[in-house]
């Protein structure tokens, strides 16, 4: 009998769409699954929203349930590590994560079990295999939700015609990298549709971290421009707005930024090749592959050539 395609979708489902090679919908994978109290724990599959967490947290809170509706699902906030409303990354709030690993297995990791498919999965950009449930802290995400911190925001909602850029600035250094910003686009005449700035926090657990130090998070939504050549002059615009961030000791989102140079990722990411040949270890087949993957593996596997002109 076919399964009901509303219904939630099992583990062992998705271990077999693992094994097989079937698609399988994410949209299925929204139970919390349970809450012990006891432990302070609570077990959520991967596709749930952090607004249906919120409610049922704190079913009367409405500005609870309104935050979450501004964040992606659970399991993309761990495959990103992405900040959440307190300016953690989410490797803070995860006790233990439940996954089908390339190779078919489902398998449960934590920082004592597994540990090391724990760091590389966290952050880890969905290649380790589709995560099945997270398993939250629920001291954790009260203290999120309690010390949650609004963004500064300049601008309107971006449109489709705006490409974004996330950069790190070191809080110290933000007046100054902010002068740098309008300067320099202002000289490649682009403009800033949207900024949004938002304080991170220091992250040390995770195989590829992005949170280094703590950072002031500038999200940029930069306008496309229409004339011929725009999107090559904003591409060349990015790469500038990285430069400069850098020299200010900053960095940039390595899950939401592809527009870096070979150069600017290594300076930043020293840890990318190590971590790129810990996929190849764990799925040597390359059965998880997705457009970050083949983006960074390609932008790495480039062969480096000498510029020579002739006299």
């Amino acid at each position: 009998m076919a399964a009901n395609p509303n219904a939630p979708l099992s583990a062992h489902e998705l271990r077999d769409a693992v094994r097989h090679g079937y698609a399988y919908d994410i949209g299925r994978l929204d139970r919390v699954l349970c809450t012990d109290e006891t432990q302070g724990l609570l077990e959520v599959q991967a596709g749930t929203r952090w607004a249906a967490i919120a409610r049922h947290m704190r079913p009367e809170d409405q500005a609870a349930a309104q935050l979450g509706d501004a964040l992606p699902r659970v399991g993309t906030s761990v495959a990103w590590n992405a900040a959440g409303p307190d300016g953690r990354p989410a490797v803070a709030h995860v006790e233990s994560l439940t996954l089908v690993t390339p190779d078919g297995e489902l398998r449960r990791a934590s920082r004592t079990s597994n540990a090391d498919l724990f760091a590389l999965a966290v952050g880890g950009q969905d290649l380790f295999g589709p995560l099945y449930s997270v398993t939250l802290r629920i001291e954790s995400l009260s203290r999120a939700l309690a010390e949650a911190a609004t963004a500064q925001v300049e601008g309107t909602q971006p449109g489709d015609a705006t490409r974004r850029l996330q950069l790190l600035v070191p809080p110290e250094s933000l007046v100054a990298f902010l002068d740098d910003l309008r300067a320099a686009c202002d000289d490649w005449r682009i403009r800033v549709a949207r900024r949004e700035l938002r304080e991170t926090r220091q992250e040390s657990e995770t195989f590829l971290p992005w949170a280094r130090r703590s950072y002031v998070q500038a999200s940029l939504w930069l306008a496309v421009p229409q004339a011929l050549g725009g999107a090559v002059r904003l591409a060349q615009a990015c790469g500038e707005l990285i430069d400069r961030c850098m020299a200010h000791g900053g960095s940039f989102s390595i899950a939401q930024t592809l527009d870096a140079s070979r150069e600017q990722v290594e300076a930043c990411y020293p840890g990318i090749r190590s971590f790129l040949a810990e996929k190849r270890r764990v799925d040597p087949s390359e059965k998880m592959v997705n457009g970050w993957y083949r983006h960074y593996r390609g932008l790495l596997g480039r062969q480096r050539c000498e510029s020579r002109w002739n006299n």
